[in-house]
């Protein structure tokens, strides 16, 4: 889904003094750190020298990316946003099922975590300015209203039970926000483990009668 102009133009506000390979990579790290830092501790905790420490730099480096921490954290909202745009696009050019579009994208969500770190799926976006809060939820709802159509589809072929999807997508994305908080520090967790136990509370609760095992 393509961005707002307004959007496009906040970004600005968060680009890099340098373009370089270099200092692109060293953005992202950046935004990684930040992300994992902002989810264990929140916002307000959060500390620009601890987000610098987690990858062995100053905090005036991170100042040569970033004017401040709420740029920051706005960035880290983009970004994961972008992620997650990304595998619903995969999710609903696969097609199938509702129900298996469902599957397949927490899965997909799950082992991109694996890859490239965790989203910044934080419920409060209160420390962002005005018109970043608007970008960001504005986006969001774009992006929850595509979700939903999974649902309603399921609903209409018979593999999801009849519901309320916006609802349901809220749920849903209150259960990631958590996860991002209590599942890296349970021993010996892995992607297939937590897939079967949101299988278990989530999925089968949703499907409908012409539901079926598999992807």
């Amino acid at each position: 889904m393509s961005k707002g102009a307004d959007l496009m133009i906040l970004a600005e506000d968060v680009r890099p003094l340098a373009h370089s390979q270099k200092s692109m990579k060293k953005r992202e790290a950046i935004l990684s750190a930040a992300i994992e830092v902002i989810n264990a501790k929140g916002f307000a905790a959060a500390t620009m020298t601890e987000i610098a420490a987690a990858i062995d730099l100053r905090d005036a480096a991170l100042y040569y990316y970033f004017p401040n921490k709420q740029a920051l954290a706005f960035a880290g909202h983009q970004r994961s946003l972008e992620r997650f745009e990304a595998i619903l696009a995969r999710v609903e050019a696969e097609g199938g099922t509702g129900l298996c579009k469902l599957r397949r994208l927490l899965a997909a969500l799950l082992d991109d975590a694996v890859g490239n770190g965790p989203q910044l799926y934080f419920g409060d976006n209160s420390y962002l300015d005005a018109e970043q809060r608007q970008a960001i939820e504005a986006w969001s709802a774009r992006l929850s209203a595509r979700l939903e159509r999974f649902l309603e589809d399921g609903m209409a072929d018979g593999t999801i039970a009849p519901c309320e999807p916006a609802l349901v997508v809220q749920l849903m994305v209150g259960m990631l926000i958590w996860l991002t908080k209590w599942a890296p520090t349970t021993p010996g967790l892995t992607n297939e483990r937590l897939l079967e136990a949101i299988e278990v509370m989530a999925l089968k609760g949703l499907a409908g009668p012409k539901a079926v095992a598999g992807p």
